[in-house]
């Protein structure tokens, strides 16, 4: 049966329809799991979304995607997604990245191998310790995947651990731009989507300010939410040619606040720290703070935006499914053994 971690992946389900003679009859329905409760499960297909029953369901199970994205889809993306969090010292193994940032979050603080590391793999690994020994912190790695299959065996071998899968997600910013219907006559929605206290509409809840620099009440907010803020991660959050913070406040309350970058030659809008304070969650909030930014990066010229959200984080990926995000692909924070 399916768990919450399977939102947002493609699932085929089988459900019972109906008996004849004595024997049930069935039905298939193949798309993305937008939504598992305890009660129904939402599916978007081809001919679009599909609400299933818990009680209807005979079988379901998770598929592999309908396509892999190329090896150099990936490279670029995560390339973007490099510039959009700029770890403050850095160093190469060929193409391969070395980062480092006192330890403020994994992605500044681990090694990206994509591209040639000019020497073979156990050597390059090898060197991969030896620099963050230098800069006396754990060595790490982000391996995407499938990309980084070979690099995670030689890591299997030597014992290194793994994170949490993350998911790099990604929609066009048509997508996002595309206002959420009314609901329809008598408050009944027109159809699968989010529920009216999670529409955007214009006019509706507190407005977004879009800033160049980071406020300290902005700051609190990261602060509180990564555990800290060195002087390295004030450098990761700023260092980026195009970036905007976003801030919703009400009543002098700072309830919800997001982060917006520009890179990958122009294409990509990356959204982090997307937050809501406990007491504003639920309204909104999150989809206001996201679309803004949005309309920001279209202006900037890009394209597509991508996010990366741990898959155990099953609030935030059922709410950038319901946005449009999809699954580009994946990839493991990989940590050698203690020495």
């Amino acid at each position: 049966m399916l768990r919450q971690q399977d939102v947002g992946h493609r699932i085929v389900v089988r459900r019972i329809v109906g008996i004849r003679e004595g024997r049930p009859l069935f039905s298939d329905a193949l798309g993305e799991l937008v939504e598992l409760s305890e009660t129904h499960l939402t599916i978007a297909t081809a001919q679009g979304r599909v609400q299933v029953p818990v009680a209807e369901v005979h079988r379901a199970k998770r598929v592999p995607p309908t396509r892999r994205p190329t090896a150099s889809a990936v490279v670029e993306l995560e390339l973007a997604a490099d510039e959009a969090w700029p770890a403050p010292v850095r160093g190469r193994l060929g193409d391969w990245l070395l980062r480092s940032a006192d330890g403020w979050t994994g992605r500044a603080n681990s090694a990206l191998p994509v591209g040639d590391p000019d020497r073979p793999l156990p050597a390059a690994v090898d060197a991969i310790e030896r620099w963050y020994a230098g800069h006396g912190q754990p060595a790490m790695v982000n391996t995407p995947l499938p990309l980084a299959v070979p690099v995670g065996a030689e890591l299997d071998a030597r014992g290194w651990t793994a994170r949490p899968l993350t998911l790099v997600q990604t929609v066009p910013l048509t997508t996002l731009l595309t206002p959420e219907p009314l609901p329809g006559p008598g408050g009944a929605s027109p159809g699968p989507g989010p529920a009216p206290q999670d529409a955007d509409r214009a006019g509706d809840g507190p407005p977004v300010a879009l800033d160049v620099v980071p406020s300290e009440e902005w700051l609190a907010v990261a602060a509180g939410r990564k555990g800290g803020l060195p002087d390295s991660a004030r450098h990761i959050l700023t260092a980026v040619a195009r970036v905007r913070f976003a801030q919703v406040y009400a009543d002098g309350r700072l309830l919800a606040t997001g982060r917006g970058t520009v890179t990958g030659q122009g294409r990509w809008l990356g959204l982090s720290l997307i937050e809501v304070t406990p007491s504003a969650r639920r309204q909104g909030l999150a989809a206001r703070v996201v679309r803004a930014l949005a309309a920001w990066g279209a202006a900037e010229g890009a394209t597509h935006a991508f996010l990366q959200v741990e898959q155990r984080n099953t609030g935030a990926v059922a709410l950038y499914r319901k946005l449009g995000f999809t699954t580009h692909h994946t990839y493991l924070t990989r940590v050698a053994p203690p020495t």
